[in-house]
């Protein structure tokens, strides 16, 4: 018996004294060796924690919580919700203070955008209903009262004169006014569509499919900082990115999501991370943005793992603050990840 733990503690030490060396010395393991195990050592950053005191009272979640939008110029976070009997659109600000509701002309939201400047403030719903409002895109003031809808009321389809939708699954308004909208949550369309502030088609591309500018259940829409349009292809598990003047495809990331496509995507108001969502696995990645010009592959800087069945669905991220909101619907809330300061959490990966 002696002699048997003698030689596991001298098998523990061996084993400890490969994988200091090769942690300090950078050498390789004996060929020999390479069957037995592998090692190698990771530093993942982490950049963001939850903001625990936020809200300050979840009492106000009724219902599935599927989108979150943040105006940040007025620091006002807006969360669509579905259910029956309760409002349909919270309001609450930054801090987490619950301020009104509202339920007008909202039937089944699933996306939501607020786009503000120092002379408006606007909140856009993107709503799938199979009611009078259904299968339409509506502009709201901050206080819920209509002002516009795109596409035909209560009717869903394909046609572009007049504009139809089905499944309408998200937009982005950018500065300009020009309107991104990703059109097909599961219905008749798979295509992503811009519009002039006018509400002009000034281009679209897509259709039913797996290769270039073709989409499976085309889920979230945002446009970065140099130009480019970037799509969750849900279905087809990828991110696909376009030219925001010309529509022209520059590129797709799968390589991150060999186990469940991005549900949603944004980027963080630096420019350096994509902040991407994986509604089954109930986990949120930060991949590393591409320089400009170059498309490249997609690289996880950092995850973070939420509770089994939390479900995040659509996710915004404050352009003031870098916070990220993330709508979650098998938790009926929305939770907020705020910033810290960057460090290395190091660890080994024994195979």
């Amino acid at each position: 018996m002696t002699r048997f733990w003698v030689c596991i503690a001298g098998a523990g030490f061996f084993l400890a004294l490969l994988v200091l060396h090769s942690r300090f010395c950078a050498s390789r393991l004996p060929p020999h060796l390479h069957f037995a195990f592998k090692i190698s050592w990771r530093a993942e950053e982490i950049l963001y924690r939850l903001d625990v005191d936020w809200p300050k009272y979840s009492e106000y979640f009724t219902g599935a919580t599927f989108c979150v939008a943040v105006d940040s110029l007025n620091g006002l976070v807006y969360v669509g919700q579905r259910g029956d009997n309760i409002p349909k659109v919270l309001v609450f600000t930054e801090d987490g203070y619950f301020l009104r509701s509202w339920n007008y002309t909202v039937d089944t939201p699933h996306g939501i955008f607020a786009a503000s400047t120092p002379q408006e403030k606007s909140v856009w719903i993107t709503d799938v209903g199979s009611g009078f409002y259904g299968h339409t895109i509506k502009k709201y003031n901050s206080f819920g009262d209509l002002v516009q809808v795109l596409g035909t009321p209560g009717k869903k389809g394909t046609g572009l004169n007049p504009l139809q939708f089905d499944n309408p699954a998200e937009l982005h308004v950018d500065d300009t006014g020009d309107i991104y909208i990703v059109d097909g949550d599961g219905g008749l369309n798979n295509r992503l569509i811009k519009l002039s502030q006018d509400f002009m088609i000034l281009w679209l591309r897509g259709e039913n499919g797996t290769g270039p500018a073709k989409f499976n259940i085309p889920h979230s829409v945002t446009v970065d900082s140099t130009g480019r349009v970037w799509v969750a292809d849900r279905g087809n598990k990828r991110l696909q990115v376009f030219d925001k003047d010309t529509g022209d495809w520059l590129g797709e990331w799968k390589n991150c999501f060999s186990e469940e496509g991005p549900s949603a995507v944004r980027f963080t108001p630096d420019g350096k991370y994509v902040v991407v969502a994986q509604l089954n696995l109930s986990r949120l990645l930060i991949l590393a943005a591409p320089p400009v010009g170059n498309i490249g592959d997609c690289s996880v800087v950092s995850t973070i793992q939420l509770a089994d069945q939390v479900s995040p669905h659509l996710l915004e991220v404050s352009r003031e603050t870098g916070a990220v909101y993330v709508a979650e619907i098998g938790a009926k809330q929305v939770q907020k990840y705020i910033p810290v300061n960057s460090k290395l959490l190091e660890r080994w990966d024994l195979d």
